[in-house]
């Protein structure tokens, strides 16, 4: 169907193509039967979904509710996106799904945890990072327009780090070492990013 001149196009347009805004593609739907031998045959909805600027491949998307619109398909399949970056910045930086627990109560209790952590640092350095919009760092080859979650970790490390009831100091006043404080920002700084 993708490469018969005899398919209709329709122009349609996604309001939040993959976090680059608004986005002109076009698309083609049809209801049709999916078959496997030994299997019971599925009715699906397929919708293609091709680029105008010949940007990115044509792809076909399929959804087992015939009655949904085709440009609520494609949009279900473009808001999928934010779901994996989020699940994917989990692993890397909170250790998510890969437990070490061996019982199935201990991993329903930490998943959740997890979630509830990613959460709260993501709505934490969000009023940190509106207060201050350039407080995420910045590579030389690489220009970032928004911060990551490695960034939100770091800043809400770095505020919680600043609280003195965090880290109690020496009660003995032998113990205890001026450090200068720029010195001490470049290290915090340092250590927001590997801890």
């Amino acid at each position: 169907m993708a490469e018969d001149p005899a398919t209709v196009w329709k122009p349609t347009k996604i309001a939040n193509w993959y976090g680059s805004g608004e986005r002109m593609v076009e698309i083609s739907s049809e209801t049709a039967v999916w078959y496997s031998t030994g299997l019971f045959a599925v009715p699906l909805r397929w919708v293609l979904v091709r680029d105008p600027q010949k940007e990115f491949k044509t792809q076909a998307l399929l959804c087992t509710d015939l009655e949904a619109d085709p440009q609520k398909i494609l949009s279900w399949f473009v808001m999928r996106w934010q779901l994996e970056v989020t699940f994917q910045e989990m692993r890397r930086h909170l250790g998510f799904e890969t437990q070490r627990q061996w019982s199935e109560l201990a991993i329903r209790r930490t998943t959740p945890a997890l979630l509830g952590l990613f959460s709260l640092i993501t709505l934490l350095a969000h009023s940190r990072m509106a207060q201050a919009a350039s407080v995420f760092r910045q590579a030389a080859w690489y220009h970032k327009r928004h911060p990551t979650f490695a960034d939100a970790l770091a800043a809400v490390r770095k505020e919680l780090w600043a609280q003195e009831e965090t880290f109690y100091g020496s009660p003995a006043d032998t113990e205890t070492v001026k450090v200068p404080r720029a010195f001490m920002e470049r290290l915090t700084d340092a250590l927001c990013y590997v801890a």
